[in-house]
């Protein structure tokens, strides 16, 4: 086999296939150059999603004429000079790839003038630089980006629509309005604008991606531990969202998903989380640029920490004082004058009190160092974060995550090197099946007929007691009677068009960007369920109408769990929801445990049942136990 050396042609293109994977990273590479040319107003234009055209400008800088050619040259950059830089990294962009990868797979345009100099413009198509030419422009610099992958057909076939790439690219310009609030941003999407911000801090930042209701529910943090200062707004203990999109990190102002500090946080927040509940934060790391390694990942999209449990501790005992109402949390919170001993005690009184989340312990005092960890070494701030917060055995953080359960049917392993499978893979995979359809066909059987069971009568005013031969049958009237009245429920649902009843006031969910695409792609499912759904703004869908069987649901419930789904790699299973909600009405519809029936309503429950023995709830209990006067003789030790 020969070796050859790979044109330019070839190896920037497989460079954008790590760089550039998505019109949202062209969004992400671009203002990220922009930010580091020092610009104080940065604007970015999309059409169709990103894919048709991108056009980024800013009042930075500026490129010089001769240093044009050299900007879209692949490892050409301004930001580092030599290997030693990579340990002190203080900008955004520094490897020198991104414009060198996307101009390979579009057709790219850089107009830039200098302060006190001429405007000149360089296109290149494709990777073919043209001309150095003369051109009109105000300070700064303005890159256009025009019909990505042209070149490329495979990487465009796999492009999401265009209102998803939209979505993508609005979430990362919200995230460039959080992380640089001193930067007006102005975001503009088939010429409609979509954010704006004016460079006035970060709560106006806040406001501007969120809303202005978002300040009413958070808790602005200011605090340093250790020499790292961790900064911005945490949600209060009753504010949650359905998925991970409502929370940003940034460290260093780059933006990261760093399991080390989601998982701080995630833990702090335990005690007040349930079931599929995600906190919102928009929190700020400031550490020293040489204990924190930026080059881990193509997109940059996260860090690695010299001490990933330092760092843990630090987040964690911050977090979890602030939600705890605890003594220290006055020392961390933004706007909290700092008072005398006396008043302090009268506000940690007033405190809100702690309930069950881990307790760190008060021995240690946070930081008051400016520079980090050059106060004590590594070794004394692993030794007080494990006095400051309670880690789990053996020192690591915990991640409360919810790892997939898989059912796997183990074959016998194939010797064959052909991707076909073996004989003794398909017999066993067809003596699985057979198994299956074995199973089910035993459960269709395995019924009784309701005339031939005799009603013994009840047990805690639950459990029916039926005789038939040598067997006696315990039936959960509550189980039993919910599974009949689930089954009459989705019978209906199955077999009838979508009724719809209307509101009295339309109700309306406030989303991010990647939520409202989400749910404006399931519009039709939807309202092919009796919803009336429409989109109301950029950020809220109005429901004024509501499916006939459901109507009373808890709808903050239904769309969070709607919501909740995004995030997996399955289409949402709105017929899984529905499911769960059309139990939860027949729930409250059926007998309870505990309420007393009659003889002839027993009676009537086990007809409607239909002898089947293999009823079960709609949750997966089983309705009816089965025990042979055998069993039974064996337990009074009658028989062994």
């Amino acid at each position: 086999m020969n070796i050859n050396l790979l044109s330019a042609d070839v190896y920037n293109k497989i460079a954008a296939g790590e760089v550039v994977d998505r019109p949202y990273s062209v969004v992400k590479e671009l203002v990220e150059n922009a930010v580091d040319a020092g610009a104080s107003e940065i604007a970015v234009e999309i059409e169709g999603g990103g894919k048709k055209r991108i056009r980024v400008t800013d009042n930075g800088s500026g490129i010089a004429k001769d240093d044009l050619p050299l900007a879209y040259a692949s490892h050409a950059t301004s930001k580092l000079k030599s290997a030693d830089d990579l340990f002190a990294i203080r900008t955004l962009g520094f490897r020198g790839e991104a414009i060198a990868s996307i101009a390979a797979v579009s057709k790219m345009d850089i107009v830039s003038r200098r302060a006190d100099e001429d405007a000149f413009s360089l296109a290149c198509e494709g990777g073919a630089l043209g001309a150095v030419r003369p051109a009109a422009g105000a300070q700064g610099t303005v890159v256009t980006v025009d019909d990505l992958f042209y070149n490329v057909p495979a990487r465009l076939k796999f492009l999401k629509s265009d209102a998803q790439e939209e979505a993508d690219i609005g979430s990362v310009m919200a995230r460039f309005l959080l992380s640089h609030p001193e930067i007006s941003f102005t975001y503009i999407a088939n010429g409609k604008i979509k954010y704006r911000s004016f460079g006035d801090g970060l709560p106006a930042a806040l406001a501007a991606v969120y809303g202005a209701d978002i300040l009413g529910n958070c808790i602005e943090i200011d605090a340093e531990k250790h020499g790292i200062r961790i900064h911005g707004f945490l949600g209060n203990r009753n504010f949650f969202k359905p998925n991970r999109t409502w929370q940003s990190l940034f460290v260093n102002g780059r933006y990261v998903v760093n399991q080390t500090v989601g998982a701080a946080v995630t833990n702090a927040y335990a005690s007040y989380l349930m079931k599929r509940q995600y906190p919102f934060y928009v929190l700020f790391l400031d550490v020293p640029p040489e204990i924190v390694d930026v080059n881990v990942h193509p997109n940059k999209a996260d860090v690695r920490f010299a001490d990933n449990q330092i760092v843990y501790g630090c987040v964690y005992s911050v977090v979890s004082a602030v939600l705890d109402g605890n003594s220290r949390a006055l020392e961390y919170l933004v706007n909290m004058p700092k008072t005398a001993p006396a008043e302090r005690e009268e506000q940690i009184k007033s405190a809100p009190a702690p309930v069950s989340a881990p307790q760190p312990s008060s021995a240690a005092a946070p930081s008051s160092s400016g520079s980090a960890l050059q106060a004590m070494s590594y070794e004394q701030a692993k030794q007080e974060v494990r006095f400051d917060v309670t880690l789990p055995k053996g020192g690591e953080p915990r991640f409360f995550e919810e790892a997939p359960v898989r059912m796997e049917v183990r074959a016998p392993v194939s010797s064959a090197r052909s991707g076909e499978p073996s004989a003794a893979e398909e017999d066993a995979f067809a003596e699985n099946q057979r198994y299956l359809r074995e199973q089910s066909a035993k459960m269709r059987q395995e019924r009784v007929e309701p005339d031939s069971l005799t009603y013994k009568g009840e047990l805690f005013r639950t459990y029916l007691i039926y005789e038939a031969g040598d067997a006696a049958y315990f039936i959960d009237q509550h189980a039993a009677h919910e599974r009949i009245l689930y089954d009459r429920l989705r019978g209906k649902w199955e077999n009838r068009a979508a009724l719809s009843q209307p509101m009295l006031a339309p109700f309306l969910i406030t989303v991010n960007a990647q939520e409202f695409a989400f749910l404006e792609k399931n519009f039709s499912l939807l309202r092919e369920i009796g919803f009336e759904v429409e989109a109301f703004g950029d950020d809220a869908v109005k429901v004024s109408a509501v499916p006939v069987d459901l109507m009373g649901m808890d709808l903050n419930a239904f769309f969070s769990e709607v919501l909740s789904s995004m995030e997996s790699l399955r289409a949402i299973r709105l017929a899984d929801i529905l499911k769960d909600k059309l139990a939860t009405a027949a729930c409250k519809a059926a007998v309870k445990g505990g309420e007393a029936l009659t003889e002839q309503e027993a009676r009537t429950l086990i007809r409607e049942m239909d002898g089947d023995l293999g009823l079960k709830c709609p949750h997966g209990r089983p309705a009816v136990v089965k025990m042979k006067k055998s069993e039974l003789e064996k337990l009074f030790k009658r028989i062994v």
